[in-house]
């Protein structure tokens, strides 16, 4: 089998291992490719960043939508609920992705603050056991700074989620100009809330980026 192929093989089964409870396995998978726990997290911190740029600029997206309506005739509407609903869908898969990222860092980022801590002991040098022990209070009081800004960041796409999916149920029953006028004031509620789970998600991506400098430093 060619080398291109065995990596991502590789990984496939590691990312299988690790989300089937299999922690052991999933380590020892990344550990002959080089990679400790320390790298894992950095890594997925990264991808919790990535993942929630990518979020929030679906969640403007879907609101850009909404309030695309406005204008279109009778004729349009059953389209425009088709699109929309498929854009709810795509909101509701991303909040996904984001929520099994944050779950993936905190597991990770728990193994291997246990992993440090454990190892201190083994370390017969004071002056070094203080070092680290040091070195590891200051890494997981960054890591808590982190931890506090995408939870805040997560919680706040399930107001919008609800009343995305309070406005798409609502349409879809009610295709008319008389329904588009009737979700104006829902309109307004959906836009003031992706606003703030913009800001949310723009607090925590700076968090990942802050605590990824912190590790390279």
């Amino acid at each position: 089998m060619k080398s291109r192929t065995i990596v991502p093989l590789l990984l496939a089964v590691a990312t299988l291992f690790f989300f089937t409870g299999c922690q052991k396995a999933y380590y020892a998978a990344w550990e002959t490719m080089g990679k400790e726990k320390r790298h894992l997290l950095r890594d997925n911190v990264e991808k919790a960043g990535e993942e929630q740029e990518e979020a929030a600029e679906q969640f403007e997206d879907v609101l850009s939508r909404i309030k695309s309506v406005y204008g279109l005739d009778g004729g349009e509407l059953e389209d425009y609920y088709n699109t929309l609903k498929g854009e709810f869908e795509h909101c509701g898969h991303r909040a996904d992705i984001v929520r099994d990222r944050i779950d993936t860092v905190e597991e990770i980022a728990r193994d291997l603050f246990a992993e440090w801590e454990a190892e201190i002991a083994t370390i017969s040098s004071a002056r070094l056991r203080a070092d680290s022990a040091r070195s590891l209070a200051d890494t997981r009081r960054r890591y808590a700074r982190l931890e506090k800004a995408m939870r805040k960041a997560e919680s706040s796409m399930d107001p919008v989620l609800r009343n995305l999916q309070d406005y798409v149920l609502y349409l879809k029953h009610n295709l008319n100009a008389k329904a588009i006028g009737t979700l104006r004031g829902e309109v307004r509620s959906i836009e003031s809330e992706v606003k703030s789970l913009v800001a949310e998600m723009d607090r925590s991506i700076k968090e990942t980026e802050s605590f990824i400098q912190s590790m390279e430093q």
